[in-house]
């Protein structure tokens, strides 16, 4: 064989053959007809078509044909390792080349070949490839008789073959049933595995036939842990089938959780932790066994394990909590992946009187792990604050601490969406949290951040106990960053001006200073505000508003008139957009933020807070959908722009047979 060195990186070698020229590898396959033919460059020759097929480079139909028939002619040479070579350069041609059933004989005459090396078993697979409907009859039987096959290898070839016939030739393979429950019982190990597979993929439509293999087999006849995990997993399908909560087979389940194979437990752990409505009580055993896991010398079980918990505690915090002790002796734990695990699954589960420990577990944890690893840990310290309000003050130094520690810009954004949903859901956080964001911005290499929070501090500060302190930490952008930075904080500056008259001509100092800046959009913000600030009226209707457009409805109505070249000749009328007030923007996409969450997945929590802010954006005013629907409509369009969309109103009870929903859609022109 071709003895090919390892690659290196760093001397700027990509590949041997990265530039094969597929015309001249062509060429080179006349050398199939040589006589005596060289297995070793026949070898070296196939091996470069077949990369050259794996690098997705076009072969026409004519030119696969006539490399298939070249391929064909090395039939006559008994070298094993270049035989093996043809069956994959078969396979690989089978759907470019035309008349491939030629090599039917040559394929089924190996499949029946006395070797049982390389011969049988690939011989099958190629066969396979290379088989219409039509031509299936005349190899049945060779099939059936290698499906009960005494050598494993055999057997999985053909079984496999037949699971890619399923979906083609179902009436044809399910009469190789007989032959597919011998082969269930055989000694092979991936034979079983394969077996039970096929097996499955025969009875899937019947629920019962089902159920009653799940049955038979759970009996002990099985000898493979893979067998037995794909049994497990069609045991925890059917429970999930089941009309209401329906257990019948959880005492079978159950009982699996003693097998002598972890491999085993830990799947039957898993899908007990995955079955529908599941309770405490039925957890137990399941989490006992994972426990004994988390002790366990193999990193692989450790993990498999900690992660399954981790999810389980999402929904389930008080089922995995007397894992807490073994969970806490992972923190240190030499595999990062363990210990994050252990960490979020902790912060998930933990009491108020546990809170200040774990805190000081994760303060040196936290420089061991890569900046992925701490988004995940600081959500979780996200979840874990909103669940103990009392602890607030804590989290928020550590998250304050963490925040002038390195990093990039998605663990700093985690950072700060962290400390923006506490002030949101705690008020009594809002001083402590701002003083902290105020000491971030002095030295916040991320014009995105430093942005937000100078908005944030704009809304917020005017309403805090002393406003004045924070005029120093907006002022000091102006002076010393960027223009981005510079703009968004003269209109910081401006809603302090507003909203307090003691320090509005201080305000007004401010920004005639910015009036000199060198940027133009700065200038342009400390003009108009100097404007607005000299008028009460004006401070009314551009700053102190408390009303906003329905976002999606301009969105909308912007990209038709963008579309629509013959509505450019007159203006776009903004008025036409709903206005509603800021505080029912707010809540409202709340409320389809916490929809989209329970239609997707009602138990996950989004790991990241990007993915949280994702799932908002995708989520903001459900009649934008609804719109886009009527408008496909005729008979409905006339009605003109949608005004509202009500909330889903169910018509029928949720237990019955069919669910009716309704939606009221509420037209301006029709009210």
């Amino acid at each position: 064989m071709l003895n090919i060195g390892k690659k290196d990186e760093d001397s700027g070698d990509v590949g041997i053959w990265n530039n094969l020229d597929k015309s001249v590898v062509l060429q080179e396959t006349r050398a199939f007809n040589e006589s005596p033919l060289n297995p070793r460059k026949c070898r070296t020759i196939l091996t470069k078509m077949i990369y050259l097929l794996y690098q997705s480079e076009p072969f026409q139909r004519k030119e696969a044909t006539e490399a298939f028939f070249a391929i064909t002619k090395l039939f006559q040479s008994h070298d094993a390792s270049l035989r093996q070579m043809v069956y994959l350069a078969i396979k690989e041609l089978s759907n470019i080349a035309d008349d491939v059933i030629m090599a039917t004989s040559s394929l089924t005459r190996d499949m029946n070949h006395k070797s049982d090396v390389i011969y049988r078993a690939n011989a099958i697979r190629a066969l396979i490839n290379i088989t219409d409907s039509s031509m299936l009859q005349g190899i049945e039987r060779f099939l059936k008789q290698a499906i009960v096959d005494k050598n494993p290898s055999v057997s999985s070839a053909a079984i496999v073959s037949a699971l890619h016939l399923v979906g083609s030739n179902r009436e044809v393979v399910k009469r190789w049933s007989n032959e597919v429950q011998e082969a269930i019982n055989s000694k092979g190990l991936i034979t079983q595995y394969h077996a039970l597979g096929l097996m499955y993929q025969i009875r899937q439509h019947d629920r019962m036939a089902v159920i009653k293999m799940v049955q038979n087999y759970s009996r002990g006849s099985l000898r493979s842990p893979y067998a037995y995990c794909m049994l497990i997993r069609y045991a925890s399908k059917v429970m999930n089938e089941e009309d209401g909560n329906g257990r019948s087979m959880y005492d079978l389940l159950e009982s699996w959780l003693r097998h002598k194979n972890d491999m085993v437990v830990y799947e039957v752990a898993k899908a007990i932790c995955n079955l529908r409505d599941v309770t405490d009580k039925e957890l137990f055993p399941a989490v006992s066994a994972l426990q004994l896991m988390l002790v366990n010398h193999k990193v692989t079980l450790k993990f498999a394990a900690i992660r399954t918990l981790n999810k389980l505690a999402m929904t389930h915090p008080s089922a995995v909590s007397p894992c807490n002790l073994d969970m806490e002796n992972l923190i240190t734990d030499s595999n990062r992946s363990i210990a994050t695990f252990a960490i979020t699954t902790l912060l998930k589960t933990g009491n108020e009187a546990s809170v200040d420990r774990l805190m000081k577990q994760i303060t040196g944890f936290m420089s061991e792990i890569s900046d992925e690893f701490k988004i995940i840990v600081i959500d979780a310290i996200r979840s874990l604050c909103l669940k103990f309000p009392t602890k607030q003050s804590l989290m928020l130094n550590f998250l304050s601490n963490v925040l002038r520690e390195e990093g990039g810009y998605e663990y700093k954004r985690a950072i700060v969406e962290g400390i923006f949903d506490i002030m949101n859901h705690i008020p009594e956080s809002k001083e402590f949290a701002l003083s902290h964001l105020c000491e971030f911005i002095e030295d916040c290499e991320f014009t995105k951040l430093a942005v937000r929070i100078l908005y944030l501090l704009g809304l917020e500060g005017p309403k805090a106990k002393q406003p004045s302190k924070y005029i120093r930490y907006i002022y000091n952008r102006v002076i010393l960053e960027n223009a981005t930075v510079r703009a968004a904080a003269v209109s910081a500056l401006s809603r302090f001006g507003v909203e307090i008259g003691d320090l509005r001509e201080r305000i007004k100092v401010l920004l005639t200073r910015c009036l000199d800046d060198p940027d133009d959009e700065v200038r342009d913000r400390a003009t108009m505000y100097l404007r607005v600030l000299e008028s009460e009226e004006l401070c009314k209707k551009y700053i102190s508003n408390e009303t906003t457009f329905v976002w999606a409805t301009l969105e909308r109505n912007l990209i038709d008139y963008i579309e629509n070249t013959l509505a450019h000749e007159s203006p776009f009328i903004i008025d036409n957009i709903s206005i509603v007030s800021k505080a029912q923007e707010k809540a409202e996409t709340q409320r389809a933020r916490a929809a989209l969450q329970e239609a997707s997945n009602p138990v996950t929590l989004p790991s990241t807070p990007a993915t949280f802010a994702n799932a908002a954006k995708a989520a903001v005013d459900p009649q934008t959908y609804y719109s886009r629907q009527i408008e496909k409509i005729p008979h409905l369009a006339v009605l003109g722009q949608l005004f509202k969309t009500s909330k889903v109103t169910e018509l029928t009870e949720s237990e019955t047979e069919y669910v009716i929903t309704c939606v009221k859609h509420m037209f301006p022109q029709h009210l």
